[in-house]
């Protein structure tokens, strides 16, 4: 029996090894995820090739294609919808035109004038304010969630969704199949034979393909006749009222939206419409001319892997690089790219107030060991650290020099910036970005700062700890 079991471990040795060359091939944009999944292979045989399996082979080349093949046959049919854009770049600074030129070739909208963009700190009032815009819905209801849960907070809107659709209004739903995996049938069914279409973003063609981490829907939307729409870091559940037992207070960033830029948010929901279920969402009543009752300027940013460049982490790092007085940055998932860390690192040195308010507690502990590695160029580069210990710190925002802002659904991690489906909008306001940065200064009084005395005292089996989730970093 002794050389049947030996038989047996050297060939899935083996072939976990003859995964090597597929990852060569096939992961080529960026290098250190391709180090990460090839000591995951090495340090963990067989078990390593089998995660890879599942969560690590790029179906999101194959998949990307398919949704980008969908955006473009979708492109012609949708109505005309750039209007109010922007006013001469005359009026704006220097650092918003050169963010908005760069925000404009990477992620093919515009910027749109005459916006009003209220900022939602508080997860029951965002809830409250979502509940009370379907509730106010005349013709469209159309809502993509990144994770929705069948408890009380998703049951009790599902229910308000039925109500509305008995009354005439289109509903549509869509979720990830991932994120969402709590749902069952008994959930959907009152909900389908009510006239609400429901889809999952990515079907897949087989359990495998259905399950891999690689292809998730981030984005949180919600678009109320075309004319409200709602987007941020909030999903749907208690736990993000902070009901939940063991991870307490929750503590998010959204941003009810009423403009233009209803608009793109809409034509994002509408692209990934057709991907998932084939139709077209181009009747203008999807696309109605925008009241302008704000003066705020904005623009739409999506990211996928569809997407020739990576809209987040291209943009993220060019607004860091801008920066001349002030950026702070707060994120649930710190785990950055390299560039995004020398980044930070450098407009530290050159004198910009660099502050980075990050979650000290999470649902996924793993990224809060890694991201701790990070810790030590970052305080000798003279970054002010502080970790949020009031609950959850879920929020995904940056503000830089008082005059722009980004707050959506991207973590400061690989997996966001580099292949999850994320949406966002990028600000161009100061008294947005001021709102923004009271609210941040708040937070920081529910924080600990990490300084750079205290952080050298740390054991070495500590640092240890931190430095082998820092391996796996990139495919986190």
């Amino acid at each position: 029996m002794d050389w049947i079991t030996a038989t047996i471990s050297l060939t899935g040795y083996l072939i976990t090894l003859a995964l090597i060359p597929h990852i060569l091939l096939q992961k080529k944009r960026h290098p250190v995820s391709t180090v990460s999944w090839i000591l995951s292979i090495l340090l963990l045989p067989g078990l390593g090739g089998i995660i890879y399996l599942f969560f690590g082979i790029n179906r999101v080349q194959r998949r990307s294609r398919s949704k980008e093949r969908a955006n473009q046959s979708l492109a012609p049919k949708l109505p005309q919808i750039i209007q109010n854009q922007l006013l001469s770049n005359d009026e704006y600074l220097v650092l918003n035109q050169n963010l908005m030129r760069l925000a404009q070739n990477i992620a093919h909208t515009v910027p749109t004038y005459g916006n009003s963009i209220e900022l939602l700190t508080d997860t029951n009032r965002t809830l409250g304010l979502i509940k009370q815009a379907i509730l106010n819905a005349q013709h469209s209801l159309h809502l993509e969630y990144y994770i929705w849960q069948p408890d009380q907070s998703g049951t009790m809107l599902r229910d308000l969704l039925i109500e509305k659709a008995k009354a005439g209004v289109e509903v549509r739903f869509l979720y990830d199949g991932f994120g969402s995996m709590n749902l069952r049938n008994h959930f959907f069914k009152p909900m389908i034979a009510a006239g609400i279409q429901v889809a999952p973003f990515l079907p897949g063609a087989s359990i495998r393909e259905r399950w891999s981490i690689n292809l998730r829907n981030h984005r949180k939307i919600v678009i109320v006749d075309g004319n409200v729409a709602f987007t941020g870091g909030m999903n749907i559940g208690d736990e993000y009222l902070g009901l939940h037992q063991n991870l307490g207070f929750w503590r998010d960033t959204h941003l009810k939206i009423e403009g233009p830029e209803t608009l793109q948010l809409q034509q994002v929901f509408a692209e990934d419409w057709f991907f998932a279920t084939g139709e077209a969402l181009t009747h203008s009543q999807y696309f109605p001319h925008p009241e302008t009752d704000g003066n705020v300027t904005a623009q739409t940013l999506c990211s996928g892997p569809e997407k020739n460049a990576d809209v987040f982490l291209t943009l993220m790092f060019a607004a860091i690089n801008e920066a001349r007085e002030s950026l702070l940055l707060t994120t649930s998932y710190f785990v950055p790219p390299e560039s995004l860390t020398t980044a930070l690192e450098s407009a530290a040195r050159r004198g910009v107030h660099v502050r980075l308010l990050v979650s000290g507690k999470s649902a996924n502990p793993s990224t809060v060991h890694a991201g701790r590695s990070y810790y030590d160029s970052l305080l000798d580069a003279g970054v002010e650290i502080y970790e949020y210990n009031k609950g959850i710190l879920h929020s995904k925002t940056l503000t830089i020099d008082g005059c722009w802002s980004l707050v959506g659904t991207a973590n400061f991690d690989s997996r966001s910036l580099i292949l999850n489906f994320e949406v966002g909008l990028a600000i161009y306001d100061r008294k947005f970005a001021q709102r923004l940065r009271e609210t941040c200064e708040q937070d920081l009084l529910d924080a600990i700062r990490i300084t750079e005395a205290e952080w050298d005292q740390r054991s070495r089996l500590v640092i240890l700890k931190q430095n082998i989730y820092r391996l796996f970093a990139p495919v986190m």
